[in-house]
């Protein structure tokens, strides 16, 4: 048990798990590049020197949360579509897209953000966001396998979920977003 007014002392995996979750609340709602690595370290409690112990460089940090949130990302991808009929599954990942997707939880999709900030394709941050646009695009292929014309179906999925998160984040969840769900079924073909 600690004393009081002693300091728990973390681990340096607790370290960067806690400076990562910092960082991904500060660069997702207020940007990547209007975030200093000062007012990080600040907010999660650690020198500087601690965080720079982590990561070499702010790049190297954002590369990382850019990994963390993909992490997460597609943890919540799979739980969405974990059950039922590959029409069941993607309608409840649009179910579950319209749930993510409100004000309080959604500042648009951090993947797109990080593409925005780094447009340079060599950029770790990039290659990581990039990265996962990919693997959306290849389980929405996997998801409509066996579907007639799947390779498209599986675009316009991916592209109507592009499209729910620009337009949440610029019209919020009442607006256009608010008919994804519907489109996706329109664009499904009943089941058999």
């Amino acid at each position: 048990m600690a004393r009081a007014g002693s300091v728990t002392r973390r681990s340096s995996a607790e370290t960067r798990e806690h400076v990562l979750e910092v960082a991904h609340d500060l660069f997702y709602w207020q940007g990547i590049r209007a975030v200093g690595v000062d007012r990080i370290a600040a907010e999660a409690g650690v020198a500087p020197t601690t965080l720079y112990r982590l990561w070499s460089s702010k790049d190297d940090l954002v590369a990382a949360y850019v990994e963390r949130a993909d992490r997460g990302y597609r943890e919540w991808f799979d739980a969405a579509t974990a059950h039922g009929s590959p029409r069941e599954r993607i309608l409840s990942l649009f179910d579950a897209l319209a749930v993510q997707t409100q004000p309080d939880r959604c500042r648009g999709c951090p993947f797109q953000m990080a593409l925005t900030e780094f447009p340079d394709p060599e950029v770790a941050a990039h290659r990581n966001a990039a990265t996962n646009k990919a693997w959306v695009r290849a389980r929405l292929g996997e998801l409509t396998a066996g579907m007639p014309g799947s390779e498209a179906l599986a675009d316009q999925l991916a592209v109507l979920m592009e499209g729910v998160y620009a337009s949440a984040q610029a019209l919020g969840a009442e607006g256009p977003a608010r008919s994804a769900r519907a489109l996706a079924e329109a664009l499904l073909p009943p089941e058999s």
